[in-house]
């Protein structure tokens, strides 16, 4: 059964009437800011038995498109009548719909790995233009690594990250889980 868009208003009212919303991005995005009474089933780790058997299903990630390029393999998963947000959590807070923040949570780590990057890019640049023209190695090692992570996955600079005493209890809580 196909998953159909849904607007942001509508999929507030099914959920008040007793429809399942499953925020498909990643644990850190929706520990920082959700949907309430929201369900986190990460993209990733979405099966079949955690997923409701009757009544309807609302998937969404935070702008949408997440959701509408998993929507095949979200139909899959799911047996009743199914939903996507379109606009995902951002058109939700344009629409004024309640939205639970907690800012004692870290930054997403895609996010952090952006800031760090940016950073390092920028020192380096800075710093081979003002000191010497050794540091615009900088740059280019993080523009490197950032290729090489997104070729392979593989990102050391968020492994990295993730180690940092602000994304410790983190890192534990998602472990129990």
């Amino acid at each position: 059964m196909p998953i159909e868009p849904i607007d942001p208003g509508r999929a507030d009212l099914l959920q008040r009437q007793g429809a399942v919303l499953v925020d498909i991005r990643d644990t850190d995005e929706h520990a920082r800011e959700r949907i309430p009474q929201s369900v986190n089933m990460p993209l990733a780790q979405l099966c079949q038995s955690a997923l409701p058997a009757g009544g309807e299903v609302i998937f969404h990630c935070r702008s949408g498109l997440r959701t509408q390029r998993a929507a095949e393999q979200l139909a899959e998963q799911v047996t009743c009548q199914a939903y996507w947000i379109e606009g995902g959590l951002d058109a939700w807070k344009r629409q004024g719909l309640p939205v639970e923040r907690d800012p004692s949570q870290p930054l997403e780590l895609m996010r952090q790995v952006q800031i760090v990057a940016g950073s390092l890019a920028l020192a380096g640049t800075l710093l081979g233009s003002l000191v010497s023209s050794w540091f615009f190695v900088l740059p280019g090692l993080v523009g490197a690594g950032l290729m090489f992570a997104g070729i392979t996955g593989f990102c050391g600079m968020a492994r990295l990250l993730l180690r940092m005493p602000w994304n410790r209890s983190f890192q534990q809580r998602e472990c129990k889980s």
